[in-house]
């Protein structure tokens, strides 16, 4: 099964939620219904989720549930109006735990103006200091995506997008797509790991609440 989803039960079993809860969930619009992905299986239909998107999603629901109703919660996840706007200093990135310091001083201050944030630049560092931390990326291969995210993330305004990290025969390559999208590589191509802009974007709403 792909990679990128996680099956209805796993998700239950990581999580602790009820199956009870994640529907009632969905009735109230905190998990949208296009995220929950029928499939065929070799035991019939089972449903299955985006994986990182939705446990994010879910550690975000059990983070603010105590302090809003549900239906003032459904309205904060799905606003992206407020958080699109958002600004930090490098201070406040770093009191949040949004990235490690080792790419706030690492490549902190190549995307920073005046010293602070934009929502998309913390997008960004954020991609980079997740695949640092997985062990996945080297500081020369987080250069190149330093470069390859600062020059043609543009091309995508208002839309959202998939990166992908590959490797072939040692040599690195970053990839950005429309999303969604599936490429297929050739057989010495190895898909390294791939970035939805979506899942990194409901990772942050966390950090940000």
């Amino acid at each position: 099964m792909d990679k990128d989803l996680i099956s209805k039960k796993e998700l239950l079993d990581l999580t602790g939620i009820s199956y009870g809860q994640l529907y009632r969930w969905k009735r109230k619009k905190l998990i949208p219904e296009e995220w929950f992905i029928r499939k065929s299986t070799f035991t019939g239909q089972e449903t299955f989720f985006p994986k990182q998107t939705m446990l994010a999603r879910i550690h975000n629901i059990l983070n603010m549930k105590d302090d809003l109703s549900l239906d003032d919660l459904a309205g904060k996840l799905s606003d992206m109006s407020a958080i699109n706007l958002t600004i930090l200093t490098a201070e406040e990135v770093g009191e949040r735990n949004i990235v490690s310091s080792l790419t706030l001083k690492k490549f902190g201050e190549l995307f920073a103006k005046d010293g602070q944030y934009s929502f998309d630049q913390l997008v960004h560092l954020f991609a980079i200091d997740y695949l640092l931390g997985r062990g996945e990326l080297s500081l020369e291969e987080a250069e190149l995506l330093f470069q390859t995210l600062n020059e043609k993330v543009k091309k995508f305004e208002g839309k959202s997008w998939d990166l992908f990290f590959v490797r072939k025969m040692g040599v690195t390559s970053f990839i950005l797509a429309h999303s969604p999208t599936e490429l297929v590589f050739d057989e010495g191509v190895r898909l390294v790991a791939k970035l939805s802009l979506g899942d990194l974007i409901e990772q942050l709403k966390g950090k940000l609440s």
